[in-house]
């Protein structure tokens, strides 16, 4: 008996499920704008696109997850930034780069999503201990990632330098350190300029001298 290719049939099945995955996004960025994340619920989200709550959690955990959707296309855009950095250049300084490149285009809506959007997950980072919680718990693997990319360039092995993990997490904690440490003062000021500051001052160097050297 021929056998029945089910690649069709498979693929219009994910592109469905990524078309319900984006609607649920889409609404639950409009709840938020309009009447904030915390009274926000996700029946609401679920009904403004006619799907039942637990279909809502066969796409996202919880609501944090939904705002949270950006998180992982920024780090795909900073993969790719960071990629493309003069293979000579070191390793903070590439990163650097590549992650006021990233938040510009976040900024500017050339990052695939619009930038008010940008500024609403920013918004609810900063207002709202869970998001923020689980913003860090959903780095965690990412910065995996993003160490491994760093041992590429500096061409070591991971699994024996702790070098490349350490500058990860370093370089990640020291911008939204910096950020939110700078937010309260300079609420105007543009993400990307924050972060290119907080990553110049870590490329300097932190080993401060000690004011009776």
């Amino acid at each position: 008996m021929a056998r029945v290719s089910t690649q069709p049939a498979a693929g219009l099945r994910e592109r469905k499920k990524q078309r319900t995955r984006d609607a649920l996004v889409d609404a639950a960025f409009e709840l938020f704008r309009r009447q904030g994340f915390d009274a926000t619920t996700v029946d609401e989200i679920a009904e403004a696109v006619e799907l039942s709550p637990r279909t809502f959690f066969r796409y996202f955990e919880s609501k944090e997850d939904v705002a949270l959707t950006l998180q992982d296309q920024q780090f795909d855009t900073l993969y790719a930034a960071f990629a493309a950095r003069p293979p000579d250049e070191p390793v903070v300084t590439a990163l650097r780069h590549a992650t006021v490149a990233t938040v510009q285009a976040c900024e500017n809506g050339t990052a695939g999503f619009d930038a008010e959007r940008f500024s609403c997950v920013q918004q609810m980072i900063r207002d709202n201990p869970a998001v923020y919680a689980r913003s860090l718990e959903a780095c965690t693997p990412r910065l995996d990632e993003l160490g491994r990319r760093i041992a590429e360039r500096m061409g070591v092995d991971p699994a024996t330098d702790p070098r490349p993990v350490f500058v990860a997490a370093v370089a990640t904690t020291a911008v939204q350190t910096a950020m939110a440490a700078w937010r309260a003062a300079e609420p105007d000021t543009p993400a990307s300029a924050l972060a290119d500051r907080a990553l110049s001052l870590l490329e300097q160097g932190i080993n401060y001298p000690s004011a009776r050297g």
